[in-house]
């Protein structure tokens, strides 16, 4: 168990639907990290950018992408979380993949699709949480439009285990003209949830002329900002502690008070 976790998040630009110019793009960042990190996050669709034509550029199987992020987390010792297009059984997935050192794989397909962009017209939406273990730590990722959804990224107590995860985490693509609500739900959630949140976007205009501004950052269970990244192209480190967290659940159990519902029976 690791009391400190150390995040690097990689906010910068996409090439619209290239895969490999994307691949090296992010081979040549995670080479610039010169510390020890234990995570590292990369946006929604890093091959891609958030297309809505994935006939050309989705993967199946091993791919290239899951064989690169196995590469890179054994080069620099640290889980690799980042979504690409994936197409399974003739379908296609907005795939977040959670990629460890010494080769487990574990995947979560982005259950809310954006219906303002047509996602849910060209992919699947997943229909189950991922909630992993990484050095100790609880850790629940998922991806952009999620973001705006409570009972989702709901923090589940029972008695006899505690709360569900210590860390949530939002790979996005999340648009510039929607930068407030961006900045204001990463924030909710953590309070919400009694939870570290880190949340990485990109920047740069993609493919549609969408504008994407970064604002990535780490935010503590109490709201306060542990890192903010601006709008420039960078990699962002910091760490959260688990002994600070759960000391603030000790002192402010909000969640012995939460309301109780059958989450999985509502999404069967």
């Amino acid at each position: 168990m690791s009391e400190v976790l150390r995040i690097a998040m990689i906010q910068t630009h996409l090439h619209w639907e290239n895969p490999d110019a994307n691949l090296n793009h992010f081979e040549e960042k995670i080479s610039g990290i010169r510390q020890d990190v234990d995570v590292i996050l990369l946006p929604e669709m890093f091959t891609t950018g958030f297309t809505m034509n994935p006939a050309g550029v989705a993967e199946t199987g091993n791919s290239k992408t899951v064989k690169w992020l196995s590469l890179m987390a054994e080069r620099t010792g640290a889980l690799m979380l980042g979504s690409s297009i994936v197409k399974d059984q003739e379908k296609y997935f907005n795939r977040l993949f959670w990629v460890e050192p010494g080769g487990q794989i574990l995947t979560y397909d982005k259950h809310h699709l954006f219906r303002m962009g047509n996602e849910h017209t060209v992919y699947q939406a997943g229909k189950e949480l991922l909630i992993g273990t990484w050095k100790g730590w609880r850790i629940c990722p998922l991806i952009c439009y999620d973001l705006r959804f409570p009972v989702w990224s709901r923090n589940r107590y029972m008695a006899s285990e505690g709360l569900s995860y210590d860390l949530l985490i939002y790979v996005a693509n999340w648009p510039a003209v929607r930068n407030a609500a961006w900045e204001t739900l990463i924030r909710a959630r953590a309070i919400e949830n009694l939870s570290f949140v880190a949340a990485v976007n990109r920047i740069g205009q993609d493919g549609k002329q969408t504008d994407h501004i970064g604002k990535s950052a780490v935010i503590g269970p109490q709201g306060d900002i542990l890192l903010s990244l601006a709008s420039d192209d960078t990699v962002g480190i910091t760490e959260i502690g688990k002994s600070d967290l759960n000391s603030y659940r000790d002192r402010f159990p909000a969640f012995l008070d939460s309301d109780h519902f059958d989450l999985d029976a509502d999404f069967q």
